[in-house]
């Protein structure tokens, strides 16, 4: 499927910018899938105004396709069914990512999934090419695109990703079936490899850039990247997230970008670097950087526990917790800014979404 193929209103809405929370994986006391609770967070993010969500990603966790778990497939299927009620009860347009990782066979038979699940886009990630050149990542990235559209992820290695230079993006911005790249280097030189590659390319109008920066997410909204190419000025923008900090407090994250778009922020610089550092803070209470990213999917567990939306904490590593501290940050957060969380709307809607 070429990306020109994709809906309309689809392709409309990933080039204005959106909202796109990253999945977080529902799981029972004893690890098994909750459906309930993956259900009710698939309506959440939905019915809070996102306008895509990420499946199978790093949020979701990797682990997912291993075979002692196998939840690949039921994941698509439940977030599909979700998308499907959602979209025929309101006509809303809705992105559907789906996380694609692996080599190239295994990228490609998810991919294949995928398809048949009716999603729209791939976030491509590249983890699995650690030693990898770029041309040989190139011709796996090539090879993915023939299939589906896809969506470039730029992923720190913290948590599983590589570097890749502004020769890498500049070549991966040329592939016809690209269209975004989501920015996540936490890494202020490495965001501006992946902006300077998409304007030095021959493709700058047709990439739309997508933060994934949890540390900097108001501040990459309201950049405009000017870069000189050729004698003239290439300017970009990004336009959205696909983020997993936005897998909670959605509602207020879907404020956040609609007073963006709407100018809100334009003359009130002062404002904007006050809220950005607040984010910054209540992320790193989520996300955990003081310990290397260690407690980053049971941070976010952690939140929508406390609203109701998830059970507990577990994954399905039972070795990735909460590290030391993390819960006191997490408290912490949530009494400094209470005008970022968005507990009164899910209190309003759990029982719905939960039925």
């Amino acid at each position: 499927m070429h990306y020109t193929e994709l809906p309309k209103d689809v392709l409309e809405a990933l080039r204005r910018g959106v909202v796109i929370p990253a999945l977080p994986l529902a799981l029972s006391i004893e690890r098994k899938l909750d459906e309930r609770r993956q259900r009710a967070l698939m309506r959440y993010y939905l019915d809070a105004g996102a306008g895509g969500v990420a499946v199978a990603v790093h949020s979701t966790q990797f682990e997912i396709r291993e075979p002692e778990f196998d939840l690949f497939d039921p994941i698509l299927r439940i977030a599909k069914e979700e998308f499907d009620s959602f979209v025929n009860n309101t006509g809303k347009p809705i992105i559907r990512i789906v996380g694609i990782i692996g080599k190239t066979k295994q990228a490609l038979g998810e991919v294949e999934s995928a398809l048949a699940n009716g999603y729209h886009v791939a976030l491509l990630s590249l983890g699995a090419f650690k030693d990898a050149t770029n041309e040989e990542i190139l011709e796996h990235c090539r090879a993915v695109a023939e299939k589906i559209p896809v969506i470039g992820f730029y992923l720190q290695p913290a948590v599983g990703g590589r570097k890749l230079d502004v020769d890498f993006w500049r070549a991966f911005a040329n592939i016809k079936n690209v269209v975004a790249i989501k920015m996540a280097p936490f890494n202020r030189y490495q965001t501006l490899d992946v902006v300077r590659g998409v304007a030095e390319s021959d493709r700058p109008q047709d990439i739309t850039l997508y933060t994934g920066n949890d540390d900097n997410i108001l501040v990459d909204l309201l950049s405009e990247y000017q870069i000189e190419v050729g004698g003239k000025v290439v300017k970009k923008k990004i336009v959205g997230g696909l983020l997993g900090h936005w897998a909670v407090w959605t509602k207020s994250a879907v404020r956040l970008l609609d007073d963006v778009q709407n100018g809100k922020y334009d003359n009130a610089t002062n404002t904007m670097i006050t809220r950005a550092i607040q984010i910054t803070d209540t992320n790193a209470a989520f996300f955990d950087p003081a310990n290397n990213f260690a407690g980053c999917i049971p941070g976010i567990h952690e939140v929508l526990r406390r609203q109701g939306l998830m059970e507990g904490l577990w994954t399905l590593n039972d070795k990735e917790v909460l590290s030391p501290g993390q819960m006191e940050e997490i408290d912490r957060v949530y009494r400094a800014y209470p005008h970022l969380n968005d507990d009164e709307f899910v209190a309003k809607n759990i029982d719905r979404w939960m039925s």
